[in-house]
């Protein structure tokens, strides 16, 4: 079994293989293993040949990924590209034994959704998938923030709280935020930057979001927080605000759940919420230089298990279309900053919350959620520190028609630390 692993994967792995019949592969001398615990792995490789069905079988418990997950994710790549031969699927059947033939069902953790494409319905279940699991699982994986989007680290060495307060303030100050001003936060989460925007800045903030869990969290972290008059949590749609204008709005790690066939009309209908002279930051995963997909590309990326277990209908583009596209519909964009080591960084702090944590993260999804956020953080970490995805955060600004952006010609953020002379 272990060999055929090898021969699937494209031979001379990195990485040990074992197998329930007690074949291995690889490299034994590397820290990490593919451990194949059942002929159930094989058929669902045999169903599903390539990522998904690899996915499939670790969620489910029939295959393993033990000792250092970072290490083994030197097959991402491989398991990606799979082209499996007619023969090679025939000798995996004959492995797997008389039932080789009959699919088993995906984990019950897999998510296929129905109705149209980011339609508003569409979209609340999607979300519902990912965000309303439990918000004690969340708390073991972000802490005490609550802040599910990429920190800016000063150095390796700071603490991820810290380095999330970081990131608030450094929106705070591109937004230009004083007290008095009206901030909308798109897709708030579990409030966290609404609350640092009115606590610091003494602004009013209205935050949106789909997800109920959110939602109640957020309402009691506001109550709780004594900010009740000045901040306002909403169960709403972005497309379902209404009480503008706002001089500022924040949308944080939210686009990448719009889609690139809503990318205008998002655009267009956070530009008709700013004042003249407001301004946006949009933070968001992109992915560098990509086109618009085939057919073919789209339903294989439908199968992948980003999309089946962790972002349904999830789309990432490429930083240089979203400007376009923000400036189509009446944006100036003024500044795009890149965090991606940064997000590298949250994402394995993340990871050893969930793996310091484990027993009682399983205790509150189960092993199979757990399993999934496992293996997608530690991909995820991987694919920021490859440059496979990046993220930037979008300054765009609704200029006037005389002109007049409201930014100075050196603005705060971007001021040069001054210089100290060593002898």
């Amino acid at each position: 079994v272990s060999s055929f692993i090898e021969r699937v994967l494209g031979g001379n792995l990195p990485i040990g293989v074992e197998a329930y019949d007690g074949s291995s592969a690889g490299d034994a001398t590397s820290p990490a293993r593919l451990v194949v615990r059942s002929p159930r792995a094989l058929r669902r490789f045999i169903h599903s040949p390539g990522e998904l069905g690899l996915a499939r079988a670790y969620v489910a418990g029939d295959v393993d990924f033990e000792g250092d997950l970072f290490a083994l994710l030197a097959i991402q790549d491989r398991a990606e590209h799979i082209a499996v031969r007619p023969a090679l699927l025939a000798e995996g059947a004959r492995l797997a034994g008389r039932d080789a033939w009959r699919p088993l069902p995906p984990p019950p953790e897999e998510i296929r959704l129905g109705g149209r494409r980011h339609s508003s319905e569409r979209d609340a279940a999607a979300i519902a998938h990912h965000y309303d699991l439990s918000n004690a699982f969340y708390r073991i994986l972000l802490g005490p923030s609550m802040t599910y989007s990429c920190a800016v680290f000063n150095s390796s060495a700071e603490s991820l709280e810290q380095a999330q307060a970081n990131k608030h303030d450094l929106i705070c100050r591109k937004l230009d935020l004083g007290s008095g001003a009206r901030l909308l936060d798109v897709g708030c989460g579990w409030g966290s930057f609404a609350a640092y925007a009115a606590t610091h800045y003494g602004v009013s903030a209205v935050g949106v979001t789909v997800s109920r869990r959110q939602y109640e969290y957020a309402q009691e972290r506001i109550m709780a927080a004594g900010l009740g008059g000045r901040v306002e949590v909403q169960l709403k749609d972005y497309r379902d605000v209404t009480d503008g204008p706002f001089d500022a709005i924040s949308s944080i790690g939210m686009f990448e759940h719009v889609g690139l066939a809503k990318t205008g009309l998002y655009m267009r209908k956070l530009h008709s919420l700013l004042t003249p002279g407001g301004r946006l930051l949009n933070h968001a995963i992109s992915t560098p230089g990509t086109l618009p997909l085939t057919a073919l590309q789209r339903f294989a990326a439908r199968r992948s298990f980003i999309q089946r277990y962790v972002f349904p209908d999830g789309e990432l583009l490429d930083v240089g279309r979203l400007v376009t596209m923000a400036q189509t519909e009446g944006l100036e964009a003024r500044h795009i900053e890149t965090l991606r080591e940064h997000y590298a960084l949250t994402l394995r702090r993340w990871l050893a919350n969930l793996e310091a944590q484990w027993g009682e993260a399983v205790a509150e999804v189960g092993m199979g959620r757990a399993r999934v956020w496992r293996l997608y953080l530690a991909g995820s970490a991987v694919s920021f520190e490859q440059h496979s995805i990046g993220v930037h955060q979008i300054l765009a600004v609704n200029t006037p028609a005389d002109g007049r952006s409201g930014l100075s010609l050196r603005p705060a953020w971007e001021q040069p630390k001054p210089f100290v002379h060593q002898r």
